[in-house]
């Protein structure tokens, strides 16, 4: 049975996060899916954890470097769920997300204005609730920073047992 190294995982976890800002993008040019503020978070929330688990993973073959970018995608797969969690429950009810947290970060950040394409708000929570498969677009979200949160989690075991 082939067992996969520390840097595997980061990587592998890595690239689901660019795939979820992939999917997203399709999905707002291809489908004219709309994102909402806490749509705009998730991804800049998914673009850091891809960041930090390259970053681990760039040259450096030191456990402690894995371990650090293990715990640091953890951190944020757990704000990725959060944020989701957040939209699921409660945003997407709302008629607006003007001035929530998710608004006033991505607003106060300037990115919305720097890269529009990527993280421009154009919709509503509320319009920005669609299904894909009978599934919320926010559930598929949640399911996707649990998985990278679960690998991360394996990292940090695996580092342990060592």
């Amino acid at each position: 049975m082939k067992t996969f190294s520390t840097e595997h995982i980061l990587r592998s976890i890595a690239l689901l996060c660019l795939a979820g800002v992939g999917v997203a993008l399709v999905s707002q040019y291809g489908f004219d899916m709309q994102p909402c503020a806490w749509c705009v978070l998730q991804r800049l929330i998914l673009l850091a954890i891809a960041a930090v688990c390259g970053l681990a993973t760039a040259g450096w073959r030191s456990a402690r470097i894995h371990v650090l970018g293990a715990a640091l995608a953890a951190i944020l797969a757990v704000c990725g769920m959060l944020a989701a969690w957040y939209q699921y429950t409660v945003a997407a009810h709302m008629f607006s997300c003007d001035q929530t947290f998710a608004d006033k970060f991505v607003a106060g950040s300037g990115l919305d204005a720097a890269l529009p394409w990527l993280f421009g708000i154009y919709a509503s929570c509320m319009d920005a609730r669609v299904s894909v498969l009978g599934i919320e677009y926010a559930l598929w979200a949640l399911g996707l920073f649990a998985l990278c949160l679960a690998l991360a989690v394996w990292v940090l075991l695996r580092a342990r047992s060592r």
